[in-house]
């Protein structure tokens, strides 16, 4: 989609309404910039390789069972919803179609479908997305079950692509109980395609300041049935899922983070139009404090103490913890921030398993790809000149950068072996069982 479109025009204008003209200034600019890259362009797999995993998948024991909510859904986006699960390459699916409709327009399209993986669920009145979704839950029967909206589309092979993780997992004796895809979305007609999320894998800093996971969501049965979907988070009831999810298989039944898979690979279409949240940010606002509530709720859970705040963004929350990270947080090593230059741009702070700054050169004011470069985040390692390290994790750095933890202002840029030394204190807290958290600030 054109960077000088109508719809980002409507979206500047609430931008603007809401942060000032500063702040607006620095986002139309960083969005203009962004136009320039590399164009995005969805191929579909060719027939070649789904016939290879239809093959494939006859080997597989998985059933799915997508959930769709429904509610006077206009005939050509129903349509393709239910054309693109009669598409898919892996076939042991069922799709279960709760209509919460007035009228029985919905009705009509799906009689017409005779495939018996297909069920209409009529409903006798409309209790909002998540008491509808849990209707169709009450009745499925697959191994595990996918979220889809009633007007988006997977790509044909989403369920194979999640099926085999899953059949992968149980060969190597690990269980997967919850796996989510990238995504991009698409146009009105879904005839163009545009704005990848090219996803990372399980943060849960990160998804504390933003429901990255999103689109597509597969969860085991025997978690979503304990779960369920709260009728009080509607608008942001699958973050409110996903953030207890987490909670449940890290915390509570304390599985490592290969229970939460991530596949880097677009299998959801999301469709954006008039009506929609991704088109229109400010369509749902309720939605965006409802997922501010959802991760009061999870920092409640765990003990912490803070609030929960929206940041510039419109669905980008940051915590501010009383007393900050590391009087809250046990588990946290430490906590560090970004290095700017003369010029204002990043030029370290956070830094990847091989040493680079993911943020490297990026503008002061701007946010990076899906603003990231301002949240919350884990860390593989931090820069000693700008960090806060728990008391008796002190030692530790005056160990690994040879200069005392208060003078570690005083570290040079240049400094030879900089970034190794870096990588070296970040390694040696997580093997003492530490986390590093970079707050993008």
């Amino acid at each position: 989609m054109g960077v000088l479109s109508v719809s980002n025009f409507r979206k500047a204008f609430y931008y603007l309404r809401k942060n000032g003209i500063k702040n607006t200034w620095y986002a139309v600019w960083e969005r203009l910039l962004e136009a320039k890259g590399e164009a995005y362009r969805y191929l579909s797999p060719s027939e070649v390789v789904l016939a290879q995993q239809r093959q494939q998948g006859e080997a597989f024991s998985c059933t799915i069972s997508i959930l769709v909510p429904a509610y006077e859904t206009p005939e050509a986006y129903l349509r393709q919803m239910v054309d693109s699960l009669l598409a898919q390459s892996y076939g042991r699916w069922e799709l279960i179609v709760a209509d919460a409709s007035r009228t029985a327009q919905v009705r009509r399209v799906m009689e017409q479908y005779q495939d018996r993986r297909i069920r209409y669920l009529p409903l006798e009145d409309n209790r909002g997305i998540s008491e509808n979704t849990n209707a169709a839950l009450a009745v499925a029967s697959g191994d595990y079950v996918g979220l889809l909206d009633h007007d988006d589309v997977l790509t044909p092979d989403a369920l194979f692509e999640m099926v085999k993780v899953i059949e992968e997992g149980k060969k190597e004796g690990r269980e997967v109980w919850m796996l989510y895809s990238d995504e991009d979305k698409g146009n009105g007609e879904l005839t163009s395609f545009y704005e990848p999320h090219w996803k990372p894998d399980l943060d849960v800093e990160l998804l504390l300041s933003n429901n990255y996971i999103c689109h597509f969501l597969v969860i085991k049965r025997e978690l979503m049935i304990k779960l369920g979907l709260r009728k009080e988070y509607d608008g942001a009831q699958d973050y409110d899922l996903v953030l207890r999810g987490v909670e449940e298989l890290l915390y509570q039944k304390k599985l490592g983070r290969e229970s939460v898979c991530h596949i880097p690979k677009v299998l959801y279409h999301w469709r954006c139009h008039s009506d929609s949240t991704a088109e229109n940010p400010e369509s749902k606002r309720y939605a965006y404090e409802a997922g501010r509530r959802a991760i009061a709720d999870f920092i409640k859970k765990r003990g912490w103490k803070g609030t929960v705040c929206h940041t510039l963004h419109l669905g980008f929350y940051r915590i501010e913890y009383e007393g900050g990270i590391l009087l809250q947080r046990r588990e946290v090593g430490a906590v560090g921030g970004r290095i700017l230059d003369r010029r204002g741009r990043i030029v370290g702070g956070i830094y990847n398993q091989d040493g680079s700054c993911p943020y490297l050169g990026l503008r002061k004011g701007f946010g990076g790809y899906m603003h990231r470069a301002t949240l919350t985040q884990e860390a593989w390692a931090l820069d000693p000149r700008n960090i806060r390290v728990r008391k008796e994790l002190q030692p530790v750095f005056q160990e690994v950068f040879g200069i005392a933890y208060q003078d570690r202002e005083k570290v040079k840029s240049e400094q030879e072996g900089l970034v190794q030394a870096c990588l070296e204190f970040g390694q040696r807290l997580r093997q003492m069982g530490y986390l590093l958290v970079w707050r993008g600030e």
